[in-house]
């Protein structure tokens, strides 16, 4: 087989690896499943004592179906065709005489949790790279395989729902607790267990009398709160997946071919098609940076304001050695406050939390500057003291070791004329909040250091960030195209529409965060020192003059075009929605990204969409913004 191997052991047991030729990670294409189905049938001829399935992929277990071929979806039959094959092929496996064990280690998500669900055991090994989930929400689909119908039955309908309506993965240890996996073992002793386990004949541990209620009679209860929540999220005409997900879960068991439209619809939708582009625009900014053996191990982070501390954080979260400097170490402490806070949402376990904060050191003169692999300036934004600090960083520097600033509005050009090199100088600018904005902008000057640039983006996978290269001009890409957008939000408001008005319009095209409120996030203070500079020497919106006069700069003052005193905007009632008021909000954001694509600031229409998607929010669903004008024009 291309794709398979059998091994049959003198214990009785027959172990299949998954091993998808030419390929750095597993998928289930067409062939790679036809072939399991052969498996199958020579295994019916001669049942084994027990049938062990497992990866032969350093990357991980299963990363779902095949992809590309979900692209080529282009009629409805093709779509139910796509959903028979595994539902067909998962419960078969399901239902064989022998028992049967999924070692699952490394990642295990869409079809390739489908595909262990169906195993009688699961056995997850206890290693950072084990995750488990259905992620198959975020391309705008279903888990029609089997997921939808035997995760409930595993974990609860809560639990399985929860996974499925958000996409969120889950380690082994978890699974281990939610009764997703029988157990959890170091590799060390998996393929001992894993055969132990095989002829334990254990039964399953039950669910608890009240799930089993919860899924059964009581399972209309379950799919109401459900709804609720995901109408809090993602409205149905964007995003018909997650309601999918539970009238398919409630009224059909999980079976999407009891509901043939349902999946006729969902498939081929345009939602679906715009989220697959989506995740391949993901794939490619993923690639930047790959071709550099570029490796960090010591940041330094100089400037512990907010962007400053919480960089240093999410850079010790994900296992550096950090040193955060500022004048004193009363500067410092607010930042290791955030950090503690983000290292125990995020980490959970005691001692894993210890090890985070024991490696973000606080280094008031700088001492870390000399062993740092990355140095990152994150000071306030003035061409004079960035000199300053760029002049007696350079020296000290040691050789390869990448100089970077989080510069979100100077050009670097005027920035590195102090430095003996100023080709090292590269932009590597993050977005507020850092730990939740997935994008982060590599930025190129003219004439910059090549080498150096690929670290950069190499540095930003890394720390599990997806690096985008920008040509150094005023606001990048992101702030660049935002401002636009703001200014036309705040305009509106001068006309006497009201702040809730213009926030809902923009909600109902699909933007995470209403324009008025993103303004009050930002700050008014920023954004009108930001507006100065990217809106073309245009007079500030009365609105905002206002407000800033009054020292009501936004959520940090506690007051801006909403009052925040609560931590959360309070907003009255939205008005009606006057006809065509998003597109003229959205018209100046795309404008400004196709002018930044004709300038080369952003390589192509494609780069730019993601940018944009990933670093604004932009209502996914439609592709980007670029993508969204062309078909609209078509």
């Amino acid at each position: 087989m291309k794709h398979w191997q059998l091994n049959k052991e003198e214990n009785g047991i027959v172990v299949v690896v998954i091993d998808k030729a030419g390929e750095s990670a597993n998928s289930l294409s067409a062939e790679v499943m036809a072939e399991f189905g052969e498996i199958l049938d020579q295994l019916d001829k001669q049942p084994p004592k027990g049938l062990i399935i497992r990866s032969g992929k350093e990357a991980g277990f299963i990363a779902g179906a095949d992809i590309g071929e979900f692209s080529q979806l282009d009629t409805a039959d093709k779509g139910r065709a796509l959903v028979a094959r595994g539902w067909n092929l998962f419960n078969r496996l399901a239902a064989v005489p022998y028992p049967t064990l999924a070692l699952v280690r490394g990642h295990c998500l869409g079809g390739g949790l489908e595909l262990a669900l169906a195993c009688r055991y699961l056995l997850a090994v206890d290693e950072s790279g084990t995750k488990m989930g259905l992620p198959e929400v975020m391309l705008g689909i279903f888990p029609g395989w089997g997921g939808m119908l035997r995760l409930p039955r595993r974990v609860g309908p809560a639990a399985a729902l929860d996974m499925m309506l958000t996409g969120k993965s889950i380690d082994a240890k978890r699974a281990k607790k939610m009764g997703l996996a029988d157990d959890c073992v170091p590799p060390r002793v998996m393929e001992m267990a894993a055969r132990q386990l095989l002829l334990s004949g254990q039964p399953r541990r039950p669910l608890p009398f009240m799930q089993r209620l919860l899924n059964g009679p009581l399972k209309s209860v379950v799919a109401n709160g459900a709804r609720k929540q995901v109408a809090k999220k993602a409205r149905p005409e964007h995003y018909p997946a997650p309601y999918a997900i539970i009238d398919l879960w409630a009224q059909h068991d999980g079976n999407a071919l009891a509901a043939p439209d349902l999946i006729d619809r969902i498939i081929t939708s345009p939602t679906a098609r715009n989220l697959v582009r989506v995740f391949h625009l993901q794939e490619r900014l993923k690639g930047f940076g790959k071709d550099s053996d570029f490796k960090a191990r010591r940041v330094h982070v100089i400037g512990a304001g907010v962007m400053g501390g919480d960089i240093a954080a999410w850079c010790a979260l994900r296992g550096m050695t950090v040193t955060l400097q500022d004048q004193n170490l009363e500067r410092i402490a607010p930042a290791l406050k955030r950090a503690y806070a983000l290292f125990s949402k995020r980490l959970r376990d005691p001692l894993k939390i210890r090890d985070a904060f024991d490696r973000l050191i606080p280094d008031p003169n700088g001492d870390g500057v000399a062993h740092a692999d990355v140095v990152i300036e994150a000071i306030f934004e003035n061409v004079e003291a960035k000199h300053a600090l760029f002049k007696s960083l350079e020296p000290r520097l040691k050789p390869g070791a990448v100089l970077a600033t989080n510069t979100s509005s100077l050009k670097l050009e005027d920035l590195r004329t102090v430095l003996a090199k100023p080709e090292r100088l590269v932009g590597i600018h993050f977005f507020n909040p850092v730990a939740m904005m997935p994008l982060v902008e590599v930025v190129e000057a003219e004439g910059a250091d090549p080498a150096t640039v690929q670290a950069a983006c190499a540095f930003v996978k890394q720390i599990d960030k997806l690096p985008l290269p920008v040509k150094s001009q005023p606001g990048f890409l992101v702030d660049a195209v935002l401002a636009p957008y703001m200014l036309a939000a705040m305009r509106a408001v001068d006309e006497g529409i009201s702040p809730e008005t213009v926030d809902e319009a923009m909600l109902a095209f699909g933007m995470p965060m209403g324009p008025i409120e993103l303004v009050d996030t930002v700050g008014l203070d920023i954004a009108m020192a930001a507006g100065k500079q990217l809106a073309g020497g245009a007079d500030a919106p009365r609105c905002l003059i206002e407000r800033v006069e009054k020292n009501q700069l936004g959520k940090k003052s506690g007051q801006g075009f909403y009052d925040w005193s609560s931590g959360k905007a309070a907003k009255g009632a939205a008005g009606s929605i006057p006809a065509g008021l998003a597109e003229r909000l959205v018209t100046p954001l795309i404008d400004r990204v196709e002018k930044l694509v004709a300038d080369g600031v952003v390589a192509d229409p494609e780069l730019a969409d993601a940018g944009v998607i990933f670093g604004t929010g932009f209502a996914p669903f439609t592709g980007g913004p670029m993508h969204f004008r062309q078909v609209g024009e078509k």
